[in-house]
């Protein structure tokens, strides 16, 4: 099951959401804090200011009234309130900033809740009690038109931030899959040079390793197919010579020498050839039927070969690729395995598979690995009869060049089994690379 965490992507986009959240949480808690700091800031150079206007107003021009909400109180008088036991912290601090302000020794105390907010103030000079108003001290609302900004910024900067992450993300996804498509042994297109530096870089280097390994291998097959055509011919006049011998026993030992060479040129061939089977698609399970029923007709112990076939009519693989798979590895089974052989297909949820197996010794874990490398015989003893260790790299080569993928191993201790994977699409494609060639 894919996660789109473990994209680069999805790793992006949570870690830009995570900062812009944390970021614009983090700006708005300082936000509403210095905006209460500012407030009680203001109330407090407000009250010491009309306090202290009072005063003056006292002292210079005792005969004019008092504005209407500021009151000189005598201290016997009822209406002083009682000293502040327990107050508000925000409140607390407003009081202790104003006493700061103030002379040493001043009292301050607060109205009596209920009623429009008020400050008494009374130093030791003074005989009254100082009441002014007061700004009320409000707590910030928890929503407010503040939020709504902050979530409109929000939702721009994450949808700037996830395109950011998208477009250093693409390179990046397109040099994946070119990798995947060279790990495969498919054909790679140069792979665009975007995105940072670094990326670049990289790219570029990749592009220049597949070149290379595309000249070598190129460089590779054109002289082993040079090599073996250039042997045909001389393979076919010592045939010839060899049909003319006298002595029946050595030309039958000559002929069968030159089968088995023919046989090794051959797989050269079809090794080198690099290019797409361009072959009318058939239907899998009718041609596997009509190859198996071949080698019980014309090769000696091929009667033990079986089918299991179920992949249904939609199966369908270029006819060429398909017979040289089967023949590969029929023959291998045949002459390493041991009977029966069964040929099978299967539908699945991705596809359709293809399986040969045999019931022989099968092959020790330890050799699994190089058992599909060319000329690689894992038993030096197998070098005759026509094998040039090139069956199953054929097998392989023909398979990825179709879209599949290819498994080879022990068929639970019963023998050999090479398992062949081919996605749907994978198949589209052939099938379209079919029809354009007709």
């Amino acid at each position: 099951m894919r996660r789109p965490i473990d994209s680069l992507f999805g790793r992006l986009a949570l870690l830009v959401v995570a900062v812009l959240l944390l970021s614009h949480f983090a700006w708005y808690s300082l936000m509403r804090l210095e905006r209460t700091q500012q407030q009680t800031r203001y109330a407090v150079e407000e009250a010491t200011f009309l306090v202290d206007a009072v005063r003056q107003h006292v002292a210079r021009t005792p005969d004019l009234p008092l504005p209407s909400r500021v009151k000189l109180v005598d201290p016997a008088s009822p209406d002083v309130p009682p000293e502040n036991a327990k107050l508000p912290a925000g409140l607390e601090r407003f009081i202790e900033d104003v006493r700061d302000r103030m002379p040493a020794g001043t009292q301050v105390r607060v109205g009596v809740p209920g009623r429009p907010p008020t400050l008494w103030v009374r130093t030791t000079a003074d005989p009254n009690w100082i009441v002014v108003p007061v700004q009320p001290l409000r707590m910030p609302r928890s929503l407010d038109r503040t939020v709504l900004w902050l979530a409109i910024i929000f939702s721009f900067a994450v949808m700037a931030a996830l395109f950011a992450a998208w477009a250093l993300q693409q390179p990046l996804r397109s040099l994946a899959q070119a990798v995947a498509r060279f790990g495969r042994g498919l054909p790679v297109p140069p792979v665009p040079e975007r995105g940072p530096r670094e990326l670049r870089q990289l790219t570029h280097g990749f592009n220049q390793m597949v070149q290379e390994v595309a000249r070598t291998e190129n460089d590779r097959a054109v002289m082993l197919a040079g090599v073996a055509h250039d042997l045909k011919t001389p393979l076919a006049r010592l045939r010839l010579r060899a049909e003319m011998m006298d002595e029946v026993k050595m030309r039958d030992g000559v002929v069968r020498d030159v089968d088995s060479m023919t046989h090794i040129v051959e797989q050269f061939l079809v090794f080198a050839h690099d290019g797409a089977d361009r072959s009318e698609p058939v239907e899998v399970d009718a041609q596997c039927e009509r190859i198996v029923r071949s080698y019980r007709a014309v090769a000696a112990g091929a009667p033990t070969v079986q089918t299991e076939l179920n992949a249904g009519p939609a199966f369908l693989l270029p006819a060429a690729t398909l017979d040289r798979i089967l023949s590969n590895l029929i023959d291998n089974a045949h002459a390493y395995g041991a009977p029966p052989i069964v040929v099978a297909t299967a539908r699945t949820v991705q596809g359709f598979t293809l399986s040969v197996s045999d019931n022989g010794g099968g092959i020790a874990a330890q050799d699994l690995i190089n058992a599909s490398r060319p000329f690689v015989r894992l038993d030096p003893a197998r070098g005759g009869n026509g094998h040039s260790g090139l069956g199953l790299a054929i097998v392989e080569r023909l398979v990825r060049r179709a879209g599949g993928e290819w498994e080879i191993g022990n068929d639970g201790g019963r023998g050999l089994r090479g398992l062949m994977s081919f996605p749907l699409e994978a198949l589209s494609r052939v099938a379209a690379t079919s029809e354009s060639a007709w």
